[in-house]
C-alpha cells in the first residue's frame, strides 16, 4: 500500500509540474495586461480597435472557413482510408502528415508555389477568380494546410473507434451503404467530428508562418500581434494577444462541456 501511495504521488507530482508548466504562460499574459492600453486597444483609439476587431473577425472566419472545409474533406477521405486497404496507402497517409513536420515559412512557399499566381494550379485559380497572394483565401488555404493532418488523423481515429460489425449488421438488414453511412457510421462519428473541427480551428487559429508568406495582408490577428510587438512594443502585442487567448479558452471550455454532455 505505501509503495503505490509513493507511486501515485510521483505521479501526481510529475503531472502538476506538466499542466503548471502549460499553466504558467497562461497566468504570465494575464497578468502582463495593461487595463488602460487593453480599453485603448479596443474601445478608445479608433484606429487601433479598428485594426484589432478587424483582425480578430478576420481570423475566426477564416479558421471557421478551413475546419469547415477540412470536415467536408476529411470525412470522406478518413472514411476511405479506414474502411478499405489498397496499394500505396502507406503513402497516402504519410504524405497527408508531411505538414506537420515543415517548418511554418516553408509551407507558405509550398502554397505560393502551388497556388499562387505563378504557381502550378495559378492559373486555374485565376480562372476562377481566386486568388491566393494577399487575399482571404490565400489566408484560408494556409489554414487548411497546416491543419489538414489534425483533421484527417482524429476522424481515423474515430472511424476506427466503431465497430464495423455494426455497420455489417446494417447492411445485412437491407441498409445500402449510403444509408448505413448516414444513419449509423455519421452518428457514433459524431464526437470525433466536433474533437476534429476543435483541434483544425484551435490549429488555423494558431497559425502565423504560412500567413506571413502567403498573404500578409489583409491582416489576421497574429500577424497583427507581430507588428504591433516590433511598432509599439509589448503592451499592446499583449493586448492583443489576452483577447485571443481568452476567447480561446472560453471556446474550448464550452465545446468541451457540450462533448462531454
Amino acid at each position: 500500500m505505501i509503495k503505490i501511495e509513493k507511486f501515485l504521488l510521483t505521479l501526481s507530482i510529475i503531472a502538476s509540474l506538466g499542466i503548471l508548466f502549460i499553466l504558467t504562460p497562461i497566468i504570465a499574459l494575464f497578468i502582463a495586461v495593461d487595463p488602460n492600453t487593453l480599453v485603448k486597444t479596443w474601445f478608445t483609439d479608433p484606429l487601433l480597435s479598428e485594426q484589432a476587431r478587424n483582425a480578430l473577425l478576420l481570423t475566426l472566419e477564416a479558421a471557421f472557413t478551413s475546419s469547415i472545409l477540412l470536415m467536408i474533406i476529411g470525412i470522406p477521405l478518413s472514411y476511405f482510408l479506414t474502411r478499405y486497404g489498397f496499394r500505396g496507402k502507406n503513402i497516402v497517409e504519410a504524405i497527408i502528415d508531411i505538414p506537420l513536420m515543415i517548418p511554418h515559412a516553408v509551407a507558405g512557399i509550398m502554397i505560393l508555389l502551388a497556388y499562387g499566381r505563378r504557381g502550378i494550379l495559378g492559373p486555374l485559380l485565376s480562372v476562377t477568380g481566386i486568388v491566393i497572394e494577399d487575399s482571404f483565401w490565400g489566408i484560408v488555404t494556409a489554414m487548411m494546410f497546416v491543419s489538414f493532418p489534425i483533421m484527417i488523423d482524429t476522424l481515423k481515429l474515430g472511424y476506427l473507434s466503431i465497430d464495423e460489425s455494426i455497420e455489417l449488421v446494417a447492411r445485412s438488414m437491407g441498409a445500402n451503404r449510403l444509408d448505413t453511412f448516414v444513419k449509423i457510421t455519421l452518428p457514433l462519428l459524431l464526437p470525433s467530428i466536433v474533437a476534429g473541427f476543435l483541434l483544425s480551428w484551435a490549429r488555423a487559429v494558431s497559425e502565423v508562418g504560412a500567413i506571413l508568406i502567403v498573404a500578409y495582408y489583409p491582416k489576421t490577428m497574429n500577424v497583427l500581434v507581430l507588428e504591433w510587438f516590433n511598432s509599439y512594443g509589448l503592451k499592446y502585442a499583449v493586448s492583443l494577444s489576452f483577447v485571443l487567448v481568452l476567447f480561446s479558452l472560453i471556446v474550448f471550455i464550452l465545446l468541451k462541456t457540450v462533448v462531454k454532455k
